[in-house]
């Protein structure tokens, strides 16, 4: 492989470099996937876990080494819910494909835009959502709060007795749910992986609904167990990607490069490919590659079903978004996170929530927190523990790090502004009013960053001085590089970011198109 002339590699096979790979390959293009981690074998079920061991974590297609992060000036390590195989971190993730709102992209009157909106507006953005959707396979309900046309749904099952009364309950206290939209190609035995890697080919993610359609094709070709390294060029131009392989380093090349390495993967490879030609690393003649950092902020609490509903098992099936933009603040979408809050998980979230206040040196605390944790299950039975996603603003402090000594190490420096603080309680306030009648819990303190969403960090735009990639996703100071994962975002948005990131990689991929002439 490597003495073959590829047209396109791409390196990262996640959502955006599945879509975009399987896009080219379909188009003729002979294509090239580049990942680090190991195939694995297309029957695992298992999830993401604590497991410290760096081979076994790559065996099982998690990122080996932890995330170091400083997050206000205290420093911390730990391992993020992050892949690294085939799929990366698509394969373990609950298939939630939400198109964001207008006011996500767009400059409006009535809702400004943090970063005065995107280069590319949410018009020119919505056929780019429906293919997207239609590839993926999303199914659900649209969303009744919604002005714009609908995604092209496909009906969703039917709801569990535990999803109606739910549904029943927040539609009564005036709220707006709907059936969320999930990537799920629900074939004869579907198991609903949500969370876990699917072992047939029902969830729609990197690897079912890209790299797999893509090697059938014949025109693409898969490389694991490989890291890339820097890559190699002139001033203007991508010549070649140095990779290590079994031990030996090697360098690929190919017409035109595509980077789905992940926000926080991509640019360290970009930082780590400084030269004589590239001072700052590659593409970085702004300053800005890694900068900008953004996660989603979790709040989550604890909702209860009316008593007497059976308990059938958790949820992923409710979303709602009456909370999306409210007083003028950018908020975030309620939806269900596949989990229910039974004694085990009350003592997880209990427990974290005090580890992060005062209260974590108090004697007794541990003690007290199994007996409001029985107490609860007792009292209460099974709740379903909801998220409340809400937007992070882009800020340039907040970044990847890179150091050349250690440039295995994979580190952010995060601030959590004021103004973060204050729409996090608005939000609280605002869920907490909305609930009131329900039996809920909030579980959380601090804010809780998402460590499982970070983009950002290459951001895109028209000014080469204020942003990474041009508005087709193109480096501005290189020719035949393109990126197609979750850096090239401006701002995060209030929901997840998956059916964007699909959406985006689809007008990658047409723009690769259009340069080659296929």
């Amino acid at each position: 492989m490597t003495n073959e002339d590829w047209d396109v590699i791409v390196i990262g096979t996640g959502i955006g470099g599945g879509t975009v790979g399987r896009a080219l390959s379909e188009a003729g293009q002979k294509v090239l996937f580049v990942e680090r981690g190991s195939a694995g074998r297309r029957r695992e079920t298992h999830g993401l876990s604590e497991i410290s061991v760096p081979e076994a974590r790559r065996t099982r297609g998690l990122w080996p080494d932890k995330l170091h992060v400083t997050l206000d000036g205290a420093d911390s390590a730990f391992y993020a819910p992050l892949g690294a195989g085939l799929g990366g971190s698509s394969v373990f993730y609950a298939a939630t494909l939400e198109r964001p709102e207008r006011h996500d992209l767009d400059d409006l009157p009535d809702h400004p835009h943090p970063t005065g909106g995107w280069p590319v507006g949410f018009d020119a953005f919505l056929p780019h959502f429906d293919a997207a959707a239609r590839l993926y396979r999303v199914y659900g309900t649209p969303d009744p709060l919604s002005t714009e046309h609908s995604l092209p749904l496909r009906d969703p099952p039917r709801l569990t007795a535990t999803e109606s009364a739910l549904m029943d309950s927040l539609t009564a206290s005036g709220l707006h749910p709907y059936h969320a939209h999930t990537a799920i190609e629900r074939v004869p035995g579907c198991r609903n992986c949500l969370g876990t890697k699917c072992p047939e080919t029902c969830k729609m993610d990197g690897r079912s609904a890209g790299v797999e359609p893509a090697l059938a094709t014949g025109n693409a070709t898969l490389m694991t167990d490989t890291q890339a390294l820097r890559l190699l060029g002139r001033a203007d131009r991508v010549e070649g990607i140095e990779i290590r392989r079994g031990g030996e380093t090697r360098v690929l090349r190919a017409k035109r490069y595509v980077l789905a390495a992940g926000a926080l993967g991509s640019p360290r490879l970009l930082l780590a490919s400084a030269s004589e030609a590239w001072p700052m690393g590659a593409a970085n003649r702004s300053g800005l590659v890694g900068r900008n950092l953004m996660f989603h902020v979790n709040e989550m609490f604890a909702l209860w079903p009316r008593r007497g509903t059976p308990d059938d098992g958790p949820t992923k099936a409710i979303s709602l978004r009456d909370f999306y933009h409210r007083h003028g603040q950018r908020l975030g979408t309620v939806q269900a996170m596949g989990i229910r809050a039974s004694y085990g998980e009350t003592v997880f979230y209990l427990s974290r929530m005090i580890d992060r206040s005062w209260l974590k040196h108090t004697p007794g605390t541990r003690q007290a927190v199994r007996a409001v944790a029985a107490a609860s299950q007792l009292l209460f039975g099974h709740a379903q523990i909801f998220v409340g996603l809400m937007e992070d603003l882009p800020y340039p402090e907040n970044r990847v790090q890179y150091d050349a000594t250690q440039p295995d190490k994979l580190a952010v420096t995060y601030t959590i502004h004021k103004e973060l603080h204050d729409r996090r309680r608005a939000f609280r306030k605002a869920i907490g009013r909305a609930l009131r009648g329900h039996r809920h819990l909030m579980l959380s303190l601090a804010p809780e960053l998402n460590y499982g969403h970070p983009c950002g960090t290459l951001r895109f735009g028209h000014d080469p001085d204020a942003s990474v990639l041009d508005a087709h996703c193109r480096a501005h100071d290189l020719t035949n590089l393109w990126v197609a994962d979750a850096s090239f975002l401006p701002s995060s948005m209030g929901v997840n970011p998956s059916l964007t990131i699909a959406a985006n990689a689809l007008r990658v991929a047409d723009a690769i198109k259009r340069s080659s002439g296929t």
